[in-house]
């Protein structure tokens, strides 16, 4: 009777985890989530690392803040994936990151993070087949390459806020890659 239970038991786990276990829809979204999963987590492992204290650094007058940074990968990675993956006519708006706190950016990372991750499961072949423009090079790309536009701009300013961190002496994140 104890091992019926238990197999009961096994078996429920490994039906429940079957039943949460997503997948994205198209070839190109199942090789690319683990990218983007992996490329959010160094982001999301970066803006923790810098001390609450630190987020209004900038090396320079001209230079975005710690915190304008983080508050600009949020807002425009959620933006450009509606703009050239969903193509949805978008304007930015930019939250103020002087008014906001460590733990407000974090989650605004998250959210943003968690759109794009959702937009990866859920849209269509049919859809990353489009074309789109791009606004600065007026590249004419599929909306499946402009994927790799939106984890590109959020890498070169997380680059930029991983150089804000040792520059505060503090060791960066591991890179992962």
């Amino acid at each position: 009777m104890k091992y019926v239970v238990l197999l009961m038991a096994f078996g429920a786990v490994f039906y429940s985890n079957a039943q949460t276990e997503r997948t994205p829809k198209t070839d190109f979204t199942k090789m690319y989530l683990p990218v983007w999963l992996e490329a959010k987590q160094h982001c999301l492992d970066v803006a923790k690392a810098m001390p609450e204290n630190r987020y209004d650094y900038k090396p320079t007058e001209v230079s975005k803040s710690f915190a304008e940074q983080m508050v600009h990968i949020a807002a425009a990675t959620e933006l450009l994936t509606k703009r050239y993956v969903l193509g949805m006519e978008v304007t930015p708006n930019t939250p103020d990151a002087n008014k906001m706190g460590k733990k407000e950016i974090l989650k605004l990372l998250e959210d943003s993070f968690d759109y794009t991750t959702e937009v990866i499961y859920t849209v269509e072949q049919a859809k990353l087949d489009e074309t789109c423009k791009m606004y600065h090079s007026g590249n004419i790309v599929s909306r499946a390459f402009a994927f790799f536009y939106v984890q590109d701009h959020m890498a070169n300013h997380r680059s930029k806020s991983n150089l804000y961190v040792r520059m505060n002496d503090i060791q960066p994140p591991e890179y992962t890659w």
